[in-house]
């Protein structure tokens, strides 16, 4: 075997070992309780990682994901937690990704009316600095989940999806 065949094996299995413990470490640091008790505070720009490619979120305590597969990967968040980011951050942005419809018949106090359907469109005039923070619901959990991990595709960093309306218990405005 010639000298640069042996170099370029050895360059590949290298490469190899540092790609599965990228791996491996990634996908370990989901096992943790997260509860309802833990204190809140938001990715700035100067936090994000590109080398690792992720985004820590120490509101938590776990990485959100900005890109690849496990992107949506704990960004769901009860109905408790949303209404304590929402009673401790007032300026967080509450997104009703329903029909017009759907948001007349009653919606989360303070939540802005942006259809699934419109989010690429428009939310950049909704939603100008990637960094805030993001409260998403609909009716049932299904387009919230669609729109949050398209809000994250587009950029945005603290989105968190709350579900659905039809699990809020703390009261509705029309």
């Amino acid at each position: 075997m010639s000298e640069k065949v042996k170099v370029l094996l050895c360059v590949a299995v290298c490469m190899t070992i540092v790609i599965i413990a990228v791996v491996m470490f990634s996908t370990s640091k989901d096992t943790k309780d997260y509860g309802d008790t833990q204190d809140y505070t938001f990715v700035h720009e100067q936090e994000y990682n590109q080398e690792e490619y992720s985004i820590y979120a120490h509101d938590y305590d776990y990485p959100t994901y900005a890109g690849g597969e496990d992107m949506n990967r704990n960004r769901r968040i009860t109905a408790s937690q949303a209404k304590d980011l929402m009673t401790r951050y007032p300026d967080a942005i509450i997104l009703d990704v329903r029909s017009e419809y759907e948001f007349a018949t009653g919606h989360v106090p303070g939540a802005i009316l942006l259809p699934s359907f419109d989010i690429e469109y428009t939310v950049n005039s909704i939603v100008s600095d990637n960094y805030a923070l993001i409260l998403v619901y609909c009716q049932s959990g299904n387009r919230s989940r669609s729109a949050t991990s398209l809000l994250v595709s587009m950029g945005y960093v603290n989105v968190y999806d709350f579900g659905g309306i039809s699990s809020w218990p703390y009261g509705v405005e029309y």
